[in-house]
């Protein structure tokens, strides 16, 4: 009878023994399925931040090249801008300084008061002053005389410029015709130079000289 009650106590503890360790293991197993998990949370938390920014990168490359494009080609669309503004301005010095030329060489005697004003809407400052003193004496002159005079431009140039003034060269050739006298068989062949100012969108001459 004892010793049947020693086997029943020894299976008993074999029992308990094999209990425990089975929850032993079942908590060692939880414990590392935990553990796997929560390694693989944070490895998970490294590489979420690590990939998201990774993305912007492409798009973000690309917007500044985008914006370094649109920021040359505003500057270049202002640098053709500037320099249209600038070629029309050099064009207006050489075709008001055409057209004075052409104005102070054309004079007709029957006309003559229209083409004194002509030159004078086209002169400024101290050659505005000059040649309205002394224009009347030239129209009593022409008209006495019947002359008549054609300038014809050969050339023009740009000699100088800034942006409120210019020195223009221009060569013309001047026929003149006269009632008491034959008509010039060649034209004669002048050279200016015309100091062009600018005066608000346009310009006028201030200045003429004649030279060699």
């Amino acid at each position: 009878m004892a010793e049947h009650d020693g086997a029943a106590e020894k299976a008993e503890s074999v029992i308990s023994t094999e209990q425990v360790d089975v929850e032993s293991t079942a908590e060692d197993i939880d414990a590392e399925d935990i553990d796997a998990e929560d390694d693989a949370s944070h490895d998970t938390k490294r590489r979420v931040p690590k990939w998201i920014s990774t993305i912007p990168r492409p798009i973000a490359v690309g917007v500044a090249i985008i914006v370094a494009l649109l920021g040359l080609g505003g500057w270049l669309g202002f640098r053709v801008h500037q320099d249209n503004q600038a070629q029309a301005q050099r064009n207006l010095y050489v075709q008001v300084a055409r057209q004075t030329a052409i104005n102070l060489t054309t004079i007709d005697y029957t006309e003559v008061d229209a083409d004194i004003k002509r030159v004078l809407d086209s002169a400024t400052g101290a050659f505005h002053d000059e040649f309205q003193n002394r224009s009347q004496p030239f129209v009593d002159v022409v008209k006495k005389v019947q002359s008549k005079s054609e300038g014809t431009i050969s050339e023009a140039g740009l000699l100088s410029y800034t942006k409120d003034q210019a020195q223009v060269l221009v060569a013309v050739a001047v026929k003149t015709s006269m009632a008491a006298a034959p008509p010039d068989q060649e034209p004669r062949r002048w050279r200016m130079r015309l100091t062009v100012d600018k005066t608000g969108d346009s310009a006028k001459v201030s200045n003429v000289e004649f030279v060699p």
